[in-house]
């Protein structure tokens, strides 16, 4: 068969016909053989014997074509893919898992078959606690490289977690049987998966003997005496601890439990206290630290001096905000349930302020938003308490710039790696911060934090987003109108980018978005001309004018104050705004309005589009005198308003002086005259 293709390959027509004889040959010997009474099995070809010659040089030609450009598309794919696992390594180093994983994901979405990229994968995801998935990751390694040696140890790894011991042998064993020589390295992690399977029958042993009836019956005073028997196992102390908490059934328990010196369990009992307080927790200090929090969260629901005491323990100021950072998942949940209930009531909030050092804390608390599971929005929750009292923020504006901002900025980057939902939440949270202003200070001044705002609104603008994106959205719109209260450099730097996003979101179907993006842009515009130039190029007057036409207090509020801002330095605006209002039908209404900034800005707007020619004509079989003379004159209580409608006065008699007339019938000569003052100083 060799010979055969090489025969068609041939650029001899002697040989390449001396090949095409012979495959007619073997054909012909096929079909006479013993499945010749078979019809469907003879080929009826009818061979030309001069095109084949033409046909196969075209065919092997496209062939090589074909294999030359896949090798080709493969070894970019491997320069892309390379890249990201460079990327995804040095996010894993720094320590930012999610990152990690999103750039191991990028670069098997290039090319799907390196091993390498799903076993980082893996071990990303054993850093996040999401087992199963490490599991299928390495899986897949192994399907790339069935003798991949990482693979299989991770896949240890992720099964031992989840308490899968045989499978966990199994995957050691695989290594050994692979590489014998590597015994010495693996027998210890196969002891390792005895020891905690040994471990864990031992504690439902002990957690068995304290459920038995004689232990259950017990009082919360002969309890606590049998907690208090030195030298015992951590297992025998983890499921003591659990009946206890079994035990506290009101505040009668309560009470007993701390006047029987219950909290002493931490200090007094060498044990408890070494497995409660030791940075890297086995599992058996994870246990008992569980434990110990459910005992915590029963004592000291609804009982305001249990939470004093506790809140007051020597280790607590420390160990709480540690037992948040383990990496624990099952320590963080109980952590967070416990903190909670001191954050949702005053006094809860007061203890936390007073007696927890929580300047790290917000930070801490937004790193949950990585998780998917209800750890983010617990986080959440008490962050939004938090965020009611003052001394909270006091204590964020410590780390705010250095650690908490380039979080926050990363967390916006990656918005659609995180928890959608808890990160608008967040949003929010920080804008609320921002009320403080040396925080807003800082936001306002960070670009890395407007660049990250800008990547979250272009993640959105194609309007294929989810719902909780969407409210991410809202959310960063709030904050980037919280921030423009400030003024900056970086406002300046990022004018015309914010201006042109805002320009796109009020195309949005949301009627929230589109109000927050009008607010946005009516603070943007004053930080820049440029910004003003380009929007009004963009149609931004026409645009106003179809919303205040719609109505809306708040929209309109924000409208007709960009439009105020174009028309102040803008001739195009101004033109445009004569040409879209006809008659200034618009401008009119607004001026009867019962909100005075709404009027001012009415006015101001007004007052400069007088200038164009024609436009004060326009006005002459119309109210305006007599609306303008009326806020001019002292019904406005705003000062500025009063202003605003004196010069747009002023200008509309100085441009068409047949107003004079109509302005005189209502004896409002004194107060033009008194308008020309603000003429010459605008």
């Amino acid at each position: 068969l060799a010979d055969l293709l090489e025969g068609f390959k041939s650029a001899d027509p002697v040989v390449q016909e001396k090949a095409l004889a012979e495959t007619e040959e073997r054909l012909r010997d096929s079909e006479a053989g013993p499945e010749e009474e078979c019809r469907t099995k003879v080929n009826k070809t009818v061979i030309n014997t001069r095109a084949p010659v033409r046909l196969s040089r075209d065919f092997l030609a496209a062939l090589e074509k074909d294999a030359r450009e896949r090798a080709k598309r493969r070894k970019r794919n491997e320069r892309l893919a390379n890249a990201l696992k460079e990327k995804g390594n040095d996010a894993f180093r720094r320590g930012d898992y999610a990152t990690a994983i999103q750039k191991y994901t990028e670069g098997l979405e290039k090319l799907k078959d390196q091993q390498q990229l799903y076993t980082n994968r893996a071990q990303a995801y054993l850093k996040m606690h999401e087992y199963e998935k490490a599991i299928g990751d390495c899986n897949w390694a192994l399907k790339c490289d069935e003798k991949c040696i990482k693979a299989h140890f991770l896949m240890g790894k992720a099964h031992l977690a989840l308490k899968h011991f045989s499978e966990s042998r199994q995957c050691y064993q695989k290594i050994l049987d692979i590489d014998p020589q590597k015994k010495s390295l693996f027998k210890d992690c196969i002891n390792e998966v005895n020891l905690e399977e040994k471990r864990m029958n031992e504690e439902e042993k002990a957690l068995k003997e304290f459920q038995s009836g004689k232990f259950t019956a017990l009082s919360i005073k002969e309890l606590l005496q049998k907690l208090d028997k030195p030298d015992q196992n951590i297992l025998y102390y983890s499921g003591g601890i659990r009946v206890l908490t079994g035990a506290m059934k009101d505040c009668t328990e309560q009470t007993l439990f701390r006047t029987n010196d219950g909290f002493s369990i931490i200090n007094d009992n060498e044990v408890i206290r070494r497995g409660f307080s030791a940075e890297r927790k086995n599992t058996a200090e994870v246990d008992l630290s569980i434990s110990l929090l459910f005992l915590w969260q029963a004592v000291c629901a609804g009982n305001e001096e249990n939470q004093r005491l506790l809140l007051t323990h020597p280790d607590m100021n420390v160990q709480l905000s540690k037992l948040l950072s383990s990496g624990v998942p099952e320590i963080q949940k109980e952590t967070l349930a416990l903190i909670s209930l001191y954050s949702e009531t005053e006094y809860g909030r007061r203890l936390l302020v007073r007696h927890q050092d929580l300047s790290r804390w917000l930070q801490i608390l937004m790193m949950f938003i990585n998780n998917p599971d209800g750890r983010a929005s617990s986080a959440m929750n008490i962050l939004a308490d938090l965020t009611k009292e003052e001394s909270f923020k006091i204590q964020s504006r410590m780390e705010f710039s250095t650690a908490v901002l380039p979080l926050f900025s990363q967390l916006l980057v990656s918005a659609k790696q995180v928890n959608g939902t808890a990160l608008a939440r967040c949003i929010g949270i920080v804008g609320d911060l921002c009320t403080d202003r040396a925080v807003r200070k800082k936001m306002a001044d960070c670009q890395e934090c407007w660049q990250a705002c800008l990547k979250l609104v272009d993640e959105c603008l194609p309007g294929g987003s989810t719902p909780e994106y969407q409210e991410c959205l809202f959310a960063v719109l709030g904050l980037m109108m919280n921030l423009l209260l400030e003024s900056s450099a970086a406002i300046q730097c990022f004018a015309l980018d914010i201006s042109g996003r805002c320009m796109s979101l009020l195309s949005s179907k949301d009627g929230r978005i589109v109000t927050r993006a009008l607010g946005v842009l009516s603070r943007i515009l004053p930080a820049s001309s440029s910004a003003v130039e380009e929007v009004v190029k963009g149609g931004v007057v026409k645009k106003m004018i179809k919303i205040l036409k719609a109505g809306g207090q708040i929209t309109s509020n924000y409208a007709i104050r960009t439009l105020s801002i174009c028309t102040k330095s803008n001739s195009q605006a101004q033109e445009e705004v004569v040409k879209s209002d006809k008659r200034f039908g618009v401008l009119l209404k607004l001026l009867n309005s019962e909100n005075e900034i709404i009027v001012g800005n009415a006015a101001f707007c007004l007052g400069h589009c007088l200038v164009v020619p024609g436009a004060a004509a326009s006005l002459l079989n119309s109210n305006v005198v007599m609306v303008l003379l009326k806020h001019a004159g002292g019904d406005a209580t705003n000062t500025s308003v009063q202003e605003n409608a004196a010069i747009a006065l002023g200008r509309l008699c100085t441009a068409e002086p047949r107003h004079i007339f109509q302005l005189r019938e209502l004896n409002g000569m004194a107060i033009l005259n008194s308008s020309m003052k603000y003429l010459h100083s605008v």
